[in-house]
């Protein structure tokens, strides 16, 4: 986005005109919306949603067959947040078993019964497939709309027909085929309402109409799939124009919107289900750090996932209060909590039961063109090298890249037959208001890269050794680019 308008800036509190393009609200204000799964802990999934009302016991009705919702759990998480019309409400769904179809219904007299497959547990070997989706905006009056065959329906009977030939709609499309999707930052774009001229006069109302349009919907999608995320530079503020969040409505600053709607569905770390007692101690560690949704880990069959916070937190991070975004956010943790929390979660990876590693963030430090991390690469990257990371999932450049695994800027000699280093990607070309990023200068490690359209990453962890990356076109559903990465993983645990 370009910061020429500063004009506008008295304006972005907004006076009400109407030109904001809200949802209706359903008559019963217990109707659920936005719904969105996550993994919460082994054997339990977050279940949340919003409602137009308060609720005083949220509550799921959940069991393995659809006509049989023989358990119900219940909470009295519902809350809300200035300038919200809505509530998010969390239910933690626990003791389930394992890689089973779990049916479930939440509780409302305008609600229907949904179905998701429950987390399989650290060290079930068994292939499987998860996305990652960075960089998605809403689509629409809001956003940007694809024109496409509108005769064409997708497999999730709801998803909008106008969403067609989009990540969305490829993500319907393919819904038997991956298992959870990673999103390290960046959903709705809420903070490019300005984009829009007719909202110009009512930016506080534009800001929540897009979240409630995007995550409705996302909804089709993340109600059938866990969806972890983690921030993003266009969560952070009402807008990205540099040091002028105090203008922001209370709400819509400070990450508000993304802690409300995340904070209580992302998981802490994982307890070790390691025999060796210093993987306990680190993961303990590990868990006591951690602070969902910003910095956070699970596991799920062979792969441990670390999801981290490009955007505070560590030395010059760019959206802290002085930091180069001028974003003034943060900071969540206390003094280096962040990076302690990294390396205890990292070093407490018992690679005989979890083989793979990835970290997931927004800000990448290895891109072709601009949009370089330099304080992400200064903080991160030497823990990231030091214990092993297989593969590092980034976005914020609008498109898709592969790199060869790389350390300090330098290829390893390896390749991709059991390096050192991580292997590095951006996936940040699902699609947004801002549209694509162009592919610029070449960079020396990458070996693809792609922005003629909108696009995302397929990972799929073929066994304890092998790992694939597909990039999937969104429109046509066609592979862009893939690679196998081949790791030894002979280590218990891993330091460099």
């Amino acid at each position: 986005m370009k910061f020429t308008r500063v004009q506008l800036l008295p304006l972005l509190a907004g006076t009400a005109v109407g030109s904001a393009s809200y949802p209706p609200i359903p008559k019963d204000l217990t109707t659920p919306v936005q719904q969105r799964l996550a993994v919460k802990g082994t054997n339990a999934v977050a279940v949340a949603w919003n409602t137009y009302q308060k609720l005083d016991q949220p509550c799921v009705q959940y069991g393995i067959a659809s006509s049989s919702l023989t358990s119900q759990a219940c909470s009295s998480d519902s809350t809300t947040y200035p300038t919200s019309r809505t509530y998010s409400n969390v239910v933690t769904l626990t003791g389930l078993p394992p890689a089973t179809t779990i049916y479930y219904k939440i509780v409302s007299t305008n609600s229907s019964v949904e179905h998701f497959f429950s987390p399989r547990v650290a060290g079930d070997k068994t292939p499987f497939a998860m996305n990652a989706i960075i960089d998605m905006g809403v689509y629409g009056a809001d956003g940007y709309t694809i024109q496409g065959d509108m005769s064409k329906r997708d497999t999730i009977p709801h998803i909008d027909p106008s969403l067609n030939h989009t990540t969305i709609g490829r993500l319907a499309q393919t819904v038997d085929d991956y298992e959870f999707i990673i999103h390290p930052g960046d959903l709705a774009y809420a903070d490019d309402w300005i984009e829009k001229p007719k909202n110009i006069l009512d930016g506080k109302n534009a800001f929540e109409a897009i979240l409630e349009q995007f995550y409705s919907q996302l909804a089709p999608i993340s109600a059938r799939k866990a969806y972890m995320a983690s921030p993003g530079n266009h969560e952070a503020a009402c807008q990205e124009i540099p040091f002028t969040t105090g203008l922001c409505p209370d709400g819509q600053k400070n990450f508000t919107d993304f802690m409300n709607r995340f904070g209580h569905t992302m998981p802490s770390a994982f307890a070790s289900t390691s025999s060796n007692n210093t993987a306990k101690v680190n993961a303990n560690k590990a868990q006591a750090l951690a602070k969902p949704p910003f910095w956070y880990s699970f596991e799920y069959g062979m792969v441990h996932i670390t999801m981290i916070d490009t955007e505070t937190d560590f030395a010059n991070a760019p959206d802290q209060p002085g930091g180069s975004a001028g974003l003034n956010s943060g900071p969540f943790g206390g003094a280096n909590q962040q990076l302690d929390f990294l390396a205890a979660d990292l070093a407490s990876v018992d690679r005989t039961v979890t083989p793979w590693v990835i970290v997931g963030g927004h800000r990448p430090w290895y891109t072709t063109g601009t949009g370089q991390c330099k304080p992400c690469q200064a903080a991160f990257e030497p823990l990231l090298y030091k214990y092993g990371v297989d593969l590092a999932i980034f976005g914020h450049v609008h498109n898709s890249q592969r790199f060869l695994p790389v350390n300090n800027s330098v290829a390893d000699p390896r390749g991709m037959n059991d390096p050192k280093a991580p292997m590095y990607i951006v996936a940040g070309g699902a699609g947004n208001i801002e549209g694509m990023s162009a592919v610029g200068a070449n960079y020396s490690t990458n070996v693809f890269a792609y922005a003629n359209d909108f696009s995302y990453a397929a990972i799929t962890f073929q066994d304890s050794n092998h790992l694939k990356v597909d990039f999937i076109q969104s429109s046509t559903g066609a592979v862009l680019d893939s690679s196998v990465l081949y790791k030894s993983h002979t280590q218990q645990f891993l330091v460099q």
